[in-house]
């Protein structure tokens, strides 16, 4: 499976320069200046984040791509674990009494199963007398118990704190021996308060609480002994079988059964392996919607206008590997693709023409499983070539999109120290221009001061202002 990349954001703009603000006729041009200084300073900021964007398209792009190969691949491996197992379906005569599943058979076969006489359950038993306070009354006349379970005795010691059914409770589920106990309240009579003992699983076994008295007193069970679980009990082909759970996946070499309910005597259940060509049919038309998914997804890439990946070594490695399919032959009355009815088009795309399928004979559909071969063999076996590719841990594509991931940290971190270094020199670039600014106002001040005087001094001798003034 390809990795979704994980996008990042491109480190923020420093465009829009303050404002100065200014107060002098050159203010504008103080701004303009301010402005264009920033500007000039962003276009490497602009470089690195247009790079950035790329890298993260391609990272996108990848992800995408490699969806599409690793589907096909995946569909590559079911066709070569359905040709291994023959495409082999079990079915049951009465699978309302006995379900049947297929789980790596590859070979035909038929079982009977008869005389289910027992179905596996669960041991479960109460204490044979209820206690009148759960976290008081007295469960053991020493403290000194024994949980069975099956073979195994597990002594229990308890406390004087601890000796009421709460703490055998706590004490039986600590033991590990796959039980589980309960308290509980009925809320009726003197004594409401009962202790639970359940199996964690199916099967006959012992199950007792045996509270050891004093020297010379009888040992006492203190549970019930009217549930102690039961086995699955019945007949495969006439042998006696006795089996813990009604689950069962040791018997039929590839085939897991499940007991549901017994069976009246005489009925006969059958249980039969055998080749599914719906199966097969099913699998050949996902591997046509997926190799035709990949080769779209590849023309994105590629060709006048292709994508960001267009030259990238996965894109022709992905190519290659498709060829490698749509060319794949082998020998024995099935050789290629179409005689199974997959047919390439013009534009290199599958279609599966179930008429062509439906027509092999048993012959080929048995040539059909060893033109598929299996994960590793024949066709299916390609499937390791895209595993290559798309495997989410050392798969190639993988190893690419790290390295997309590693270039964007780059990136970010590089525009990063541009913009603080921008942002430095245009703090310092705006104190000099509001300095500048603020002189310069002064100097206007100033002059207008002088031209007032001059001009006054210029009434007073003259009786006339005359023709110039200093500026």
């Amino acid at each position: 499976m390809a990795t979704t990349p994980t996008s990042s954001t491109t480190g923020t703009s420093l465009y829009t320069p303050p404002t100065l603000n200014g107060i002098s006729t050159y203010a504008a041009d103080f701004q303009s200046i301010l402005t264009r200084a920033v500007a000039i300073a962003q276009l490497p900021v602009t470089a690195l984040q247009n790079q950035d964007a790329d890298v993260l398209s391609k990272e996108t792009q990848l992800a995408t791509l490699g969806t599409s190969v690793s589907d096909l691949g995946s569909s590559l491996f079911a066709l070569g674990t359905l040709a291994q197992n023959k495409a082999l379906l079990a079915t049951s005569s009465d699978s309302a009494t006995v379900s049947v599943q297929a789980t790596g058979a590859t070979a035909s076969a038929t079982y009977t199963i008869s005389d289910i006489t027992s179905v596996a359950s669960t041991a479960s038993e109460t204490s044979q007398s209820g206690y009148a306070d759960a976290s008081v009354t007295v469960v053991s006349s020493t403290g000194t118990l024994s949980l069975v379970v099956g073979a195994t005795n597990f002594p229990i010691h308890l406390i004087p704190a601890n000796n009421n059914l709460v703490g055998l409770r706590d004490a039986i589920n600590a033991s590990g021996l796959g039980v589980t106990a309960t308290v509980l309240t009925t809320g009726t009579g003197a004594n409401p308060n009962y202790l639970s003992v359940t199996a964690n699983s199916t099967g006959a076994t012992t199950l007792q609480v045996i509270d050891d008295p004093t020297v010379g007193g009888a040992n006492l069970n203190l549970l019930t002994s009217s549930n102690q679980g039961s086995d699955a009990i019945f007949k495969l082909n006439n042998l006696n079988v006795d089996k813990a759970s009604n689950t069962v996946n040791d018997v039929i070499s590839g085939a897991t059964f499940v007991i549901a309910k017994t069976t009246a005597a005489g009925a006969k259940i059958t249980l039969a392996l055998s080749t599914d060509t719906t199966q097969l049919s099913s699998a050949l038309q996902d591997f046509a919607t997926k190799y035709n998914a990949t080769v779209d997804a590849v023309a994105v890439q590629v060709g006048k206008g292709g994508g960001l990946l267009n030259g990238e070594f996965l894109v022709r490695q992905i190519q290659q590997d498709l060829r490698q399919v749509n060319t794949f032959q082998a020998s024995g009355s099935i050789q290629s693709l179409s005689d199974l009815g997959l047919q390439f088009g013009s534009d290199g795309k599958l279609s599966f023409n179930t008429s062509t399928f439906n027509k092999l004979t048993d012959t080929q559909i048995s040539g059909a499983f060893t033109f598929l071969g299996s994960t590793t063999t024949g066709l299916g076996g390609l499937s390791s070539q895209f595993a290559q590719l798309t495997d989410p841990t050392i798969g190639l594509i993988k190893n690419q999109q790290d390295s997309y991931a590693a270039t964007d940290k780059r990136l970010q971190g590089n525009i990063s120290d541009l913009n603080a270094r921008i942002a430095i020199t245009q703090a310092s670039l705006t104190r000099q221009l509001q300095a500048a600014d603020a002189l310069q106002a002064q100097l206007t001040s100033q002059q207008q001061q002088l031209n007032g005087t001059i001009q006054s001094l210029n009434y007073s001798a003259f009786g006339a202002a005359p023709s110039t003034s200093i500026g």
